[in-house]
């Protein structure tokens, strides 16, 4: 559903690579990572009624994780960044180029520079800063909760980012929750055909 989403997926790792060396000189963690995909997920979710990057997540003890690029960063290799690979399942990020935010939208990129405010701009080091953005994603993503209360490293519907939406009566759907189903009809219809 989204144009060109395997380009917007690379270039928000690439950003969010970049944007950590420039302001830490370290390179970025995977599971920092992964947090800043899925808050840029589940914010879009929450405000706008769809996945900024229709990632697929699984609710993993230390909070949502992208399945896809988890299990394939051993050899995830772009243009603009690569994973490397420091110690038994530990990688960091390396950007290798500027990152496109053409593929971008103006609330996507305040929510990335959101995130890098937040997270980055500040004193702590990075293990801490790992620890507070886990902790944060169990409080804050509330599908990762939900799907972690059904089931330990399940899969996170993105319709449980909304409660008791399939029982709701379209008069008491909120904008964002009317805009989700629209999304998912027109997603589940485009996975059928």
């Amino acid at each position: 559903m989204i144009a060109y989403k395997t380009e917007k997926r690379n270039n928000a790792i690439c950003f969010f690579a970049q944007e950590v060396y420039k302001l830490r000189k370290q390179y970025l963690p995977q599971t920092l990572l992964y947090k800043f995909l899925s808050y840029l997920d589940f914010f879009s979710i929450e405000k706008l009624g769809k996945p900024a990057l229709e990632l697929k997540y699984r609710a993993y003890k230390n909070g949502p994780v992208p399945v896809g690029i988890y299990n394939n960063r051993e050899e995830y290799q772009t243009d603009c960044f690569k994973f490397e690979k420091r110690g038994t399942n530990r990688f960091i990020i390396i950007s290798t180029k500027e990152a496109d935010l053409d593929y971008f939208s103006e609330f996507e990129i305040e929510t990335m520079n959101y995130l890098l405010d937040k997270y980055i701009k500040n004193n702590l080091d990075m293990k801490k800063i790992i620890d507070n953005i886990c902790e944060d994603s169990h409080n804050e993503i509330k599908a990762w909760k939900v799907a972690y209360d059904r089931k330990k490293n399940g899969r996170i519907d993105y319709s449980d980012t909304f409660e008791d939406l399939d029982k709701k009566e379209n008069n008491k759907l909120s904008i964002q929750e009317e805009r989700f189903l629209v999304y998912r009809s027109l997603r589940n219809k485009t996975l059928c055909n």
